[in-house]
């Protein structure tokens, strides 16, 4: 049960942030978290997501706008590496509060509300008249990477922020998603090389079946929505993406995620 839980979340979840540029890891992550402790379930969930993310490269990865991989990705990188070192020194501040509710022990930080708020900024922008006739001038391109990438490292929630910039550039909708695409990919594999010492001390409690079995689900999802990307316009890809960000922002206001 609990592998076929996992594997239709994969699935859907995937399908559905191709769109998006993010959420795979925000979705999957709670739902492995229910059957494996905590730092298991992250690491299981990075796995998936990288694996995920490559594949989707093999389908869309030559489309990507190679100018904006330069501009926004390598300052991404690097501050993915300065937030994540971050996130060490952090993890000892105490969350403002706790409470429970869905069977679960939720914590409340203040890193995790100002991520929301700022992410319900961004839409209440995004969805403003005025504002969506504003394209961002690209020389922002590297500001952006920068506050993707750091919050990438701190909190895993790059994806977020990474497209609240790149559905300003003016790009395509085929070229916005796979921009984000490969610039996932390229702040996956930073955090992966934090992640894999962990991997390899644990890789005995990893289950690998279920890893596999997950990353196949998110192929067949993300081969679907490359079928349907050919049929929606941008402005169905910015719904999309502003409906993602309020349930992000939701989740993390509400120590959900």
């Amino acid at each position: 049960m609990d592998l076929l839980v996992v594997c239709i979340v994969a699935l859907a979840a995937s399908s559905l942030t191709l769109f998006s540029g993010f959420g795979l890891g925000t979705l999957l992550m709670p739902v492995i978290a229910i059957f494996f402790p905590l730092e298991l379930a992250i690491a299981m969930t990075a796995m998936v997501h990288l694996a995920n993310n490559l594949f989707k490269i093999g389908l869309l990865g030559r489309k990507a706008d190679s100018s904006v991989l330069l501009k926004f990705g390598l300052p991404a990188v690097v501050a993915a590496f300065v937030g994540a070192a971050l996130l060490s020194w952090l993890g000892e501040v105490q969350p403002l509060y706790e409470y429970q509710a869905l069977g679960r022990e939720l914590q409340v930080s203040a890193l995790k509300l100002v991520i929301g708020f700022l992410i319900i900024l961004f839409v209440a922008l995004e969805l403003s008249p005025a504002f969506s006739r504003i394209a961002l001038d690209r020389k922002w391109l590297p500001v952006g990477g920068v506050i993707s990438g750091f919050f990438g490292g701190l909190s895993g929630h790059q994806g977020a922020f990474r497209s609240m910039f790149l559905i300003k550039a003016g790009l395509e909708k085929e070229v916005f998603v796979a921009t984000g695409v490969v610039l996932a990919v390229m702040v996956d594999l930073s955090r992966m090389v934090i992640y894999g010492a962990d991997i390899s001390l644990r890789s005995d409690a990893v289950n690998w079946p279920m890893v596999i079995a997950a990353s196949a689900a998110a192929f067949a999802g993300a081969y679907l929505g490359a079928r349907i990307l050919g049929k929606i316009t941008i402005r169905t890809v910015q719904i999309v993406v502003s409906a993602f960000l309020v349930v992000v922002a939701v989740g993390l206001i509400a120590g959900l995620l």
